[in-house]
């Protein structure tokens, strides 16, 4: 059964460059309400945890010393299909490939540094959502 939330982190390199407020507008404006946001920064251990699903790939020490080099934004957004709806609006990971207008072909300078995360799937999006935030935090 789908759900109507998602997750969602402004990577690094975005917040970093100075788009959160770009790409929280583009987010709003196609519809989502935000439920839950807040910046921080991920440790080590955070970000070994998050990504463990990609911990026998050859790039996940780099994606932990990525993801941990700077403050992120993590919130969660609600809309009906949810979860699709943001994989679209973000693009694809490989920026290159981005459809025009997508907050990845607009901000990310790589397959590597590619300004945000959209949970893949319902299931993920409750995972990663519980996993940044407490049910108190969400609205």
């Amino acid at each position: 059964m789908a759900t109507n939330r998602t997750f969602t982190m402004l990577k690094p390199d975005a917040v970093k460059d100075g788009h959160i407020g770009a790409i929280l507008e583009q987010i709003t404006a196609s519809g989502f309400r935000i439920v839950a946001m807040k910046l921080t920064q991920l440790t080590t251990a955070d970000a070994k945890a998050f990504y463990a699903v990609h911990s026998e790939r050859p790039f996940y020490g780099e994606l932990v010393e990525y993801m941990t080099s700077g403050p992120i934004v993590a919130a969660i957004l609600e809309k009906e299909n949810a979860v699709e709806d943001f994989r679209t609006l973000i693009g694809a990971t490989n920026p290159e490939e981005a459809a025009e207008g997508t907050i990845r072909k607009k901000y990310a300078k790589s397959i590597g540094e590619n300004a945000i995360h959209g949970s893949d799937s319902d299931e993920n999006a409750a995972i990663e959502g519980a996993f940044h935030f407490a049910g108190r935090e969400q609205f």
